[in-house]
């Protein structure tokens, strides 16, 4: 297809993905809906923000679109190593925070990005994206089915994608200050580019696989153990635990350091936190216990399939 359409084709994707996965959710949820939020960037392009809050299932989360374009900023015309450069940038990001420590919350983007030089020509595009899931409570059931969701979608496209963009994702949400996985990883990729192998309408036909992927591979976990009980002590271990989730978003991660330098919309690109959050100081898990499992797989990441 024409390079010239492809951002029209992916920004119509994402819009449509948003309707279908908040409706989802909202069914599942059955008190809280999303509320939304329409949104203008000054130097061009706006968004689509949709956030839900306290609700029976889900306490905080939000799904986000936005396609913003402009002049790249310096700090990043000096990243990618350019000069007077252009750029349009469309992508879907959403986080969940379930109320249920026995729910894990999930992270997930897809995206898609092109840079112009001054005649405006596209110089360079690529998609990149993925979903990945961080428990509080260690269900290798629902990890298995997780991550065999994530590995049929990148089988269909070439065999060799699981393997190599699962193990970029869990070298990308490795809290390095911690030493430890944020979570238990899922899919990574980035700087999708056309090659001998796969064309630009390949790449957008694996990223919206693995985006229309999504709800199969979170929403039957979500519907297992959302009714589970639980205790205090649980739900502060997962406070606790969810402190390490922002110190991931605020240190290391790349979408929310390109947010803040491209002056990007604060409420969305912190809508990720969680709004009940713990430091203990030099909290230790008892061993053997629940908690003290977890941390032994987040020390070092696991093959689930």
């Amino acid at each position: 297809m024409n390079l010239e359409h492809m951002k029209d084709k992916f920004y119509n994707y994402i819009l449509q993905l948003q309707d279908q996965i908040t409706s989802r959710l909202e069914q599942i949820d059955g008190e809280a809906t999303f509320n939304e939020d329409l949104w203008k960037r000054e130097e061009g392009g706006g968004g689509r923000t949709r956030v839900i809050e306290n609700g029976a299932v889900f306490e905080k989360g939000g799904v986000n679109i936005s396609a913003v374009h402009g002049k790249l900023p310096d700090s990043m015309q000096a990243y990618f190593g350019v000069e007077d450069a252009n750029f349009f940038a469309c992508g879907l990001s959403l986080v969940l925070h379930p109320k249920n420590p026995m729910v894990p919350t999930v992270h997930a983007n897809w995206r898609y990005f092109e840079m112009y030089n001054q005649e405006g020509e596209i110089v360079d595009s690529w998609f990149g994206g993925g979903q990945d899931l961080t428990p509080y409570y260690l269900f290798e059931d629902d990890a298995k089915h997780f991550h065999s969701v994530c590995k049929k979608a990148c089988d269909n496209n070439d065999s060799s994608f699981h393997e190599k963009y699962k193990a970029r994702c869990d070298e990308y949400f490795w809290n390095t200050h911690r030493n430890e996985a944020r979570g238990i990883g899922g899919l990574f990729f980035d700087y999708c580019k056309a090659n001998d192998n796969f064309s630009m309408e390949d790449w957008y036909n694996f990223v919206t696989e693995v985006g229309d992927s999504f709800l199969e591979a979170y929403t039957p976990i979500v519907i297992k153990r959302m009714n589970l009980d639980y205790n205090d002590d649980q739900r502060k271990w997962q406070e606790i635990r969810r402190g390490r989730y922002v110190e991931f978003n605020l240190v290391h991660d790349k979408g929310t350091l390109f947010g803040l330098k491209t002056n990007g919309r604060i409420e969305s690109i912190l809508m990720s936190l969680p709004p009940h959050v713990q430091w203990v100081y030099d909290h230790q898990p008892e061993e053997n216990s629940e908690e003290s499992k977890l941390l032994n797989v987040l020390k070092a990441p696991k093959n689930w399939v």
